[in-house]
């Protein structure tokens, strides 16, 4: 059941549990009537005593019982109070589901602490003004993120079916993302797979790690496309999605990515004013078609100019 539209007034659902859905769990059951909610959407509204069975507030871990009548009351989307900004932006789709961006190195995603505004969300915002509350008041469509620094193509959902369907598709690996990073010197072999747990690091708190003890399994294939003097251009592919996976990745092996003053020296002085780090395609599936869709960010100009540069030097 998909609203043809995001709700700004009350949506009312009401259901009657029959013999064949007893005994499951509240939470799950109306997430897989509510197609267009998150489990965690579900939960927050039972704990807001929005959820009622035969008139009364209940639990998530209550389990159906057959004859009981589920009412369900969801309240129109909380308006964010982040200010829309007509922030340049190079839009490469969007539709009534998703906007697809060429993220350009330097914009932050989404507002933190030292970022209010000036972000990519504020500029969806202006963009799309239909996009608040989805998912979340500071991070309204962001299901996932790009580094600062690190250019190229990023998706955000324009209304919760769509959210939950990427959010759901990232979960599950379904995602592909495929990157082109400058790293120092020639890797040995030129392809492969890094596979680390990657957590936060012990004592540089800004900083995550390839060995935390208490880190999640992080799994990146890499691939060399070109060899110059003492930098290689490779093709990397991330299979999770952690923090600074593939810079921490390629440092790990002891490449750096060119230009990472976070996570490597430079070797020798080189003219670049961030890492080297570009997310040149993603595939997902249509959230409302369900067919696959691939989008591709051409190589920004400064790695574009980099590696000329480095192709002359040989």
């Amino acid at each position: 059941m998909i609203p043809s539209s995001l709700n700004s007034k009350p949506q009312h659902f009401s259901f009657r549990i029959g013999h064949n859905d007893t005994g499951i769990r509240l939470d799950v059951w109306l997430t897989q009537q509510l197609t267009h909610l998150s489990r965690s959407r579900i939960q927050a509204l039972m704990r807001a005593d929005h959820v009622k069975i035969n008139g009364k507030p209940v639990k998530d871990h209550k389990k159906t019982r057959e004859g009981e009548t589920i009412e369900i009351i969801i309240p129109p989307l909380k308006t964010t109070e982040l200010q829309a900004e007509p922030i340049p932006l190079d839009i490469l789709y969007q539709d009534d589901d998703v906007i697809i961006v060429n993220k350009p190195a330097g914009l932050v995603v989404h507002p933190a602490a030292g970022h209010p505004s000036g972000t990519l969300v504020n500029a969806l915002l202006h963009y799309c003004p239909d996009m608040e509350g989805i998912g979340g008041e500071l991070r309204p469509g962001i299901v996932h993120r790009l580094d600062k620094n690190t250019s190229g193509v990023i998706v955000a959902a324009k209304n919760e079916h769509a959210m939950v369907s990427l959010v759901n598709q990232f979960k599950n690996r379904q995602v592909r993302k495929t990157y082109l990073a400058l790293a120092w010197g020639k890797l040995t072999p030129p392809s492969g797979t890094i596979e680390t747990r990657i957590g936060r690091h012990q004592y540089k708190r800004k900083c995550m790690s390839a060995n935390a003890i208490k880190g999640r399994l992080s799994i990146t294939n890499f691939k060399t496309i070109e060899t110059f003097k003492d930098i290689s251009l490779l093709r990397v592919s991330p299979k999770t999605g952690r923090t600074h996976q593939i810079r921490v990745h390629l440092a790990h092996l002891g490449h750096p990515i060119v230009g990472d003053t976070q996570y490597g020296k430079s070797l020798r002085k080189i003219s670049v004013h961030r890492h080297m780090l570009h997310a040149e395609n993603l595939i997902f599936f249509h959230p409302s078609t369900s067919k696959q869709v691939e989008f591709t960010a051409p190589t920004p100009d400064d790695m574009a100019t980099l590696i000329k540069e480095l192709s002359e030097d040989i």
